[in-house]
């Protein structure tokens, strides 16, 4: 990792941008009816104990944090958009569960160095979109022996696919931008990380996804729900035949995904875990 000038104008500009995207739509209910099996995935395999300071960084509506804080981790919810923080706050009223919610930068940590004992994040810290920043912040927060665990969709899988289809009709990323699926890339993680860990084990899985009869319904629910999707659809709102060749193109990608007969999509994702030197 190399140390990055950053010029702090543009840099608010950016995570404002990005802030609005992922508090649009609901983004909460993907977590919910979507993905919610990879929170307690994520904590298994990172061996979160009791007692043990957790920070999740990108941590959305706490779809790996209150699997971790069940587990007895100590857990610090952190997320950009601190507007997905209610149903997860929501969904803890009354447990037995110490969360602490607070609005953070993934590239920008407020907290000590070895903060923490644990650090996870559930695709999330893989939308930040300086990836040494954010790998730096995450290696700096956790303690030396303590550990990283990440899920992140990979650039093969449907999540990928999807993002490399709408990149055409996209905005261009800031300059120095990386798309997020890299951090499904083993050899990616690796070179963000360095020597800065040791023991890195990767292991690509599928998400069996059957919240959607068919292609058609899971666009819907994209187009009403996921931030990026929205924001897309939103830039071409003024271009009806960029609207309807997006969708085409989005429709088809969703049906290569389904299983031949079958209402259930296949997600491929990255599970990783390391420890940090």
């Amino acid at each position: 990792m190399t140390a990055q000038l950053v010029d702090l104008d543009l840099d608010r500009q950016i995570k404002a941008a990005h802030r609005s995207m992922w508090a649009s739509g609901d983004y909460p209910a993907v977590a919910a009816e979507v993905i919610s099996a990879l929170g307690p995935v994520l904590t298994e395999a990172t061996g979160i104990a009791a007692g043990e300071r957790v920070i999740d960084i990108a941590a959305g509506s706490g779809n790996a944090t209150i699997p971790a804080a069940l587990a007895g981790g100590v857990v610090t919810a952190t997320d950009l958009t601190p507007e997905l923080f209610e149903p997860g706050g929501r969904a803890t009223s009354g447990l037995q569960v110490d969360i602490t919610w607070q609005a953070a930068d993934a590239e920008r940590l407020p907290f000590d160095d070895g903060a923490f004992d644990v650090a996870i994040s559930c695709v999330g810290i893989m939308f930040a979109p300086f990836h040494d920043r954010a790998a730096g912040e995450l290696l700096r927060v956790v303690r030396p022996g303590g550990r990283i665990g990440l899920i992140n969709w990979t650039p093969t899988g449907f999540i990928g696919a999807m993002f490399a289809t709408m990149k055409p009709y996209n905005a261009p990323p800031p300059a120095g931008a990386q798309p997020p699926p890299l951090w499904g890339d083993p050899d990616h993680l690796a070179d963000l990380f360095g020597n800065k860990i040791r023991n890195l084990h990767t292991e690509r899985r599928v998400l069996a996804v059957d919240r959607f009869a068919d292609a058609e319904e899971f666009l819907d629910f994209f187009k009403r729900t996921y931030g990026p999707t929205i924001a897309i659809f939103n830039r071409l709102a003024g271009d009806p035949a960029s609207v309807a060749e997006l969708d085409a193109e989005l429709l088809a990608l969703a049906r290569d995904y389904f299983r031949p007969g079958e209402s259930v999509m296949e997600w491929e994702y990255l599970l990783a875990t390391a420890d940090v030197l």
